[in-house]
Protein backbone atom coordinates (compact mmCIF):
# COMPACT_ATOMS: atom_id res chain seq x y z
CA UNK A 1 0.00 0.00 0.00
CA UNK A 2 2.94 2.26 0.60
CA UNK A 3 5.71 2.77 -1.11
CA UNK A 4 8.73 2.52 1.79
CA UNK A 5 7.32 6.26 3.19
CA UNK A 6 9.86 7.75 5.24
CA UNK A 7 9.17 7.98 8.56
CA UNK A 8 10.71 9.97 11.55
CA UNK A 9 9.02 9.38 15.36
CA UNK A 10 10.54 11.06 18.79
CA UNK A 11 10.20 9.18 22.04
CA UNK A 12 10.54 6.00 20.59
CA UNK A 13 12.40 4.56 23.39
CA UNK A 14 9.07 3.64 25.43
CA UNK A 15 5.60 3.67 25.60
CA UNK A 16 3.30 4.94 22.62
CA UNK A 17 6.34 6.19 20.52
CA UNK A 18 7.88 2.28 20.73
CA UNK A 19 4.85 0.52 19.92
CA UNK A 20 4.11 2.92 17.01
CA UNK A 21 7.82 2.52 15.41
CA UNK A 22 7.44 -1.28 15.78
CA UNK A 23 4.16 -0.94 14.00
CA UNK A 24 4.73 0.79 11.17
CA UNK A 25 7.72 -0.94 10.60
CA UNK A 26 6.18 -4.50 10.93
CA UNK A 27 3.72 -2.65 8.14
CA UNK A 28 6.18 -1.55 5.80
CA UNK A 29 7.38 2.00 6.43
CA UNK A 30 11.22 2.78 6.63
CA UNK A 31 11.11 4.14 10.02
CA UNK A 32 13.30 6.23 12.15
CA UNK A 33 12.92 6.21 15.55
CA UNK A 34 15.01 8.95 17.85
CA UNK A 35 15.22 8.99 21.68
CA UNK A 36 17.99 10.04 23.95
CA UNK A 37 17.62 6.30 25.35
CA UNK A 38 19.47 4.38 22.25
CA UNK A 39 20.03 1.61 24.07
CA UNK A 40 16.19 0.79 24.79
CA UNK A 41 15.91 0.80 20.80
CA UNK A 42 18.00 -2.07 19.92
CA UNK A 43 14.58 -4.40 20.23
CA UNK A 44 13.70 -1.61 16.91
CA UNK A 45 16.16 -1.96 15.26
CA UNK A 46 16.24 -5.87 14.62
CA UNK A 47 12.52 -5.31 13.25
CA UNK A 48 14.49 -2.90 10.64
CA UNK A 49 14.06 0.19 11.79
CA UNK A 50 16.77 2.55 12.47
CA UNK A 51 17.03 4.20 15.82
CA UNK A 52 19.27 7.11 16.10
CA UNK A 53 19.98 9.55 19.63
CA UNK A 54 19.04 12.69 19.66
CA UNK A 55 17.87 14.80 22.24
CA UNK A 56 14.99 17.05 21.14
CA UNK A 57 15.90 20.47 23.24
CA UNK A 58 19.29 20.29 21.30
CA UNK A 59 19.15 22.55 17.93
CA UNK A 60 22.52 20.45 16.89
CA UNK A 61 20.92 17.02 17.88
CA UNK A 62 17.67 17.75 15.56
CA UNK A 63 19.93 19.36 12.39
CA UNK A 64 22.08 16.04 12.83
CA UNK A 65 19.35 14.09 12.42
CA UNK A 66 17.24 15.52 10.00
CA UNK A 67 20.43 16.26 7.69
CA UNK A 68 21.06 12.26 8.24
CA UNK A 69 18.07 11.23 6.92
CA UNK A 70 17.14 13.72 3.67
CA UNK A 71 21.10 13.29 3.05
CA UNK A 72 20.12 9.22 2.40
CA UNK A 73 16.22 9.23 1.82
CA UNK A 74 16.06 12.47 -0.03
CA UNK A 75 12.81 13.60 2.18
CA UNK A 76 10.62 12.56 5.31
CA UNK A 77 7.03 11.84 4.35
CA UNK A 78 5.64 11.09 8.04
CA UNK A 79 7.00 13.22 10.75
CA UNK A 80 5.24 11.92 14.42
CA UNK A 81 6.10 14.28 17.25
CA UNK A 82 5.72 12.03 19.77
CA UNK A 83 8.50 13.13 22.71
CA UNK A 84 6.84 14.49 25.72
CA UNK A 85 6.58 14.24 29.36
CA UNK A 86 4.45 15.98 32.54
CA UNK A 87 6.01 17.92 35.39
CA UNK A 88 3.27 18.08 38.09
CA UNK A 89 2.95 19.66 41.36
CA UNK A 90 1.17 23.00 43.01
CA UNK A 91 1.60 25.79 40.59
CA UNK A 92 3.12 27.88 43.79
CA UNK A 93 5.62 25.54 44.05
CA UNK A 94 7.18 24.22 40.48
CA UNK A 95 10.37 25.22 39.97
CA UNK A 96 9.92 27.93 36.95
CA UNK A 97 13.47 26.18 35.38
CA UNK A 98 11.40 22.79 35.54
CA UNK A 99 8.30 23.73 33.82
CA UNK A 100 10.29 25.36 31.32
CA UNK A 101 12.18 22.21 30.50
CA UNK A 102 9.06 20.85 30.14
CA UNK A 103 8.13 23.83 27.56
CA UNK A 104 11.09 22.64 25.72
CA UNK A 105 10.42 19.16 25.69
CA UNK A 106 6.52 18.99 24.18
CA UNK A 107 6.31 22.51 22.28
CA UNK A 108 9.86 24.12 21.61
CA UNK A 109 11.81 21.41 20.81
CA UNK A 110 8.82 19.37 18.58
CA UNK A 111 8.74 22.83 16.90
CA UNK A 112 12.62 22.81 16.45
CA UNK A 113 12.26 19.61 14.67
CA UNK A 114 9.13 20.62 13.17
CA UNK A 115 10.72 23.79 11.34
CA UNK A 116 13.60 21.56 10.53
CA UNK A 117 11.58 18.97 8.39
CA UNK A 118 9.19 21.02 6.76
CA UNK A 119 11.01 22.85 3.70
CA UNK A 120 11.67 19.32 2.09
CA UNK A 121 7.81 18.78 2.25
CA UNK A 122 6.95 22.21 1.37
CA UNK A 123 9.47 21.81 -1.93
CA UNK A 124 7.49 18.64 -2.78
CA UNK A 125 4.08 19.46 -2.01
CA UNK A 126 3.55 16.27 0.36
CA UNK A 127 3.66 15.01 3.83
CA UNK A 128 2.30 14.18 7.35
CA UNK A 129 2.76 15.62 10.39
CA UNK A 130 1.12 14.16 13.51
CA UNK A 131 1.40 15.89 16.70
CA UNK A 132 0.89 13.58 20.10
CA UNK A 133 -0.88 15.83 22.25
CA UNK A 134 -3.04 14.44 25.57
CA UNK A 135 -6.66 14.88 26.32
CA UNK A 136 -5.10 17.43 28.44
CA UNK A 137 -5.14 19.41 25.33
CA UNK A 138 -8.63 19.85 26.04
CA UNK A 139 -9.38 19.97 29.88
CA UNK A 140 -7.35 20.42 33.29
CA UNK A 141 -6.66 18.69 36.38
CA UNK A 142 -5.32 19.00 39.83
CA UNK A 143 -1.73 19.14 40.19
CA UNK A 144 -1.28 19.87 35.85
CA UNK A 145 -1.13 23.31 35.04
CA UNK A 146 2.03 23.40 33.82
CA UNK A 147 1.99 20.12 31.66
CA UNK A 148 -2.05 21.18 30.57
CA UNK A 149 -0.89 24.35 29.18
CA UNK A 150 2.04 23.01 27.25
CA UNK A 151 -0.38 20.18 25.62
CA UNK A 152 -3.02 23.51 24.92
CA UNK A 153 -0.08 25.29 23.38
CA UNK A 154 0.56 22.19 21.76
CA UNK A 155 -3.58 22.41 19.89
CA UNK A 156 -3.17 25.71 19.12
CA UNK A 157 0.16 25.38 17.45
CA UNK A 158 -0.87 22.62 15.82
CA UNK A 159 -4.30 23.95 14.44
CA UNK A 160 -2.69 27.40 13.38
CA UNK A 161 0.31 24.88 11.54
CA UNK A 162 -2.29 22.93 9.77
CA UNK A 163 -4.07 26.07 8.50
CA UNK A 164 -0.47 27.13 7.18
CA UNK A 165 0.36 23.76 5.75
CA UNK A 166 -2.78 23.51 3.83
CA UNK A 167 -2.30 25.37 0.34
CA UNK A 168 1.45 22.96 0.47
CA UNK A 169 -0.55 19.60 0.58
CA UNK A 170 0.53 19.02 3.69
CA UNK A 171 -1.79 17.48 6.48
CA UNK A 172 -1.12 18.51 10.29
CA UNK A 173 -2.96 15.73 12.77
CA UNK A 174 -3.87 15.97 16.35
CA UNK A 175 -3.65 12.78 18.27
CA UNK A 176 -4.76 13.06 22.36
CA UNK A 177 -4.71 9.70 24.19
CA UNK A 178 -6.48 9.37 27.05
CA UNK A 179 -5.23 6.93 30.04
CA UNK A 180 -2.61 4.59 28.43
CA UNK A 181 -0.40 1.85 30.35
CA UNK A 182 3.07 3.50 30.00
CA UNK A 183 5.80 5.32 32.40
CA UNK A 184 3.89 8.13 32.56
CA UNK A 185 2.89 7.97 36.05
CA UNK A 186 6.26 6.67 37.21
CA UNK A 187 7.54 10.16 35.57
CA UNK A 188 5.29 12.14 36.96
CA UNK A 189 3.41 10.47 39.86
CA UNK A 190 5.90 9.57 42.04
CA UNK A 191 8.04 12.56 41.88
CA UNK A 192 4.79 14.31 42.92
CA UNK A 193 4.56 12.56 46.13
CA UNK A 194 8.76 13.15 47.33
CA UNK A 195 8.73 16.47 46.32
CA UNK A 196 5.37 18.12 47.48
CA UNK A 197 3.25 15.28 49.47
CA UNK A 198 5.05 16.92 52.70
CA UNK A 199 4.15 20.92 51.93
CA UNK A 200 0.98 23.25 52.01
CA UNK A 201 -0.89 21.02 49.33
CA UNK A 202 -0.05 17.51 50.94
CA UNK A 203 -3.42 16.66 51.62
CA UNK A 204 -4.56 17.47 47.51
CA UNK A 205 -1.06 16.17 46.62
CA UNK A 206 -1.59 12.67 48.41
CA UNK A 207 -5.02 12.20 47.29
CA UNK A 208 -4.26 12.75 43.80
CA UNK A 209 -1.46 10.19 44.06
CA UNK A 210 -3.53 7.39 45.77
CA UNK A 211 -6.59 7.62 43.14
CA UNK A 212 -4.03 7.42 40.25
CA UNK A 213 -2.39 4.55 41.97
CA UNK A 214 -5.61 3.07 42.60
CA UNK A 215 -6.68 3.72 39.16
CA UNK A 216 -3.14 2.23 37.63
CA UNK A 217 -4.01 -1.06 39.59
CA UNK A 218 -7.12 -1.63 37.65
CA UNK A 219 -6.49 -2.00 33.79
CA UNK A 220 -10.15 -0.81 32.76
CA UNK A 221 -8.89 2.83 33.80
CA UNK A 222 -5.92 2.43 30.99
CA UNK A 223 -5.18 1.27 27.55
CA UNK A 224 -2.39 -0.30 25.91
CA UNK A 225 -0.20 1.97 23.63
CA UNK A 226 -1.72 -0.33 20.69
CA UNK A 227 -5.02 1.85 20.67
CA UNK A 228 -2.72 5.17 20.35
CA UNK A 229 -0.71 3.30 17.54
CA UNK A 230 -4.16 2.14 15.95
CA UNK A 231 -5.17 5.71 15.31
CA UNK A 232 -1.55 6.78 14.27
CA UNK A 233 -2.02 4.07 11.41
CA UNK A 234 -5.45 5.28 10.66
CA UNK A 235 -4.58 8.78 9.81
CA UNK A 236 -1.56 7.84 7.98
CA UNK A 237 -3.41 5.83 5.81
CA UNK A 238 -6.14 8.05 5.42
CA UNK A 239 -6.45 10.55 1.83
CA UNK A 240 -7.80 13.70 4.09
CA UNK A 241 -7.06 12.77 7.87
CA UNK A 242 -9.14 14.42 10.57
CA UNK A 243 -7.47 17.57 12.01
CA UNK A 244 -7.60 15.34 15.76
CA UNK A 245 -8.69 12.10 16.81
CA UNK A 246 -8.76 11.03 20.34
CA UNK A 247 -8.70 7.44 21.61
CA UNK A 248 -7.65 5.40 24.77
CA UNK A 249 -9.36 5.07 28.28
CA UNK A 250 -12.03 7.69 29.86
CA UNK A 251 -11.03 10.61 27.20
CA UNK A 252 -14.16 10.62 25.32
CA UNK A 253 -15.94 10.84 28.52
CA UNK A 254 -14.27 13.87 30.28
CA UNK A 255 -13.89 15.72 27.17
CA UNK A 256 -17.23 15.27 26.41
CA UNK A 257 -18.09 16.35 30.02
CA UNK A 258 -15.74 19.72 29.25
CA UNK A 259 -17.53 20.86 26.50
CA UNK A 260 -20.76 20.34 27.44
CA UNK A 261 -21.02 20.53 31.23
CA UNK A 262 -19.29 23.72 31.45
CA UNK A 263 -16.71 24.76 34.06
CA UNK A 264 -18.52 24.76 37.34
CA UNK A 265 -19.52 21.23 36.74
CA UNK A 266 -15.86 19.68 35.53
CA UNK A 267 -13.91 21.54 38.51
CA UNK A 268 -17.00 19.72 40.47
CA UNK A 269 -15.82 16.72 39.65
CA UNK A 270 -11.91 16.40 39.09
CA UNK A 271 -12.23 18.26 42.91
CA UNK A 272 -13.85 14.91 43.98
CA UNK A 273 -11.17 12.98 42.63
CA UNK A 274 -8.68 14.48 44.75
CA UNK A 275 -11.26 14.91 48.56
Amino acid sequence: MNKKQIVLITGASSGIGKETAKTLTKSGFKVYAVARRVEQMIDLAELGGFPLGMDITKEEDINKVVDHIIKLEGHIDILINNAGYATQGPVEQVPIGEARRMFEVNLFGLGMLTQKVLPSMRERKSGKIINISSGAGKVYFTMGAWYVSSKHALEGWSDSLRVELKPFNIDVVIIEPGAISTEFNDVSINPLAEQYGNGPYSAMVNSLVDFSRDAEKDNKNSSPPSVITNIVLKAIRAKRPKPRYAGGAMVKPIMFIRKWGGDRLYDWIITRMVK
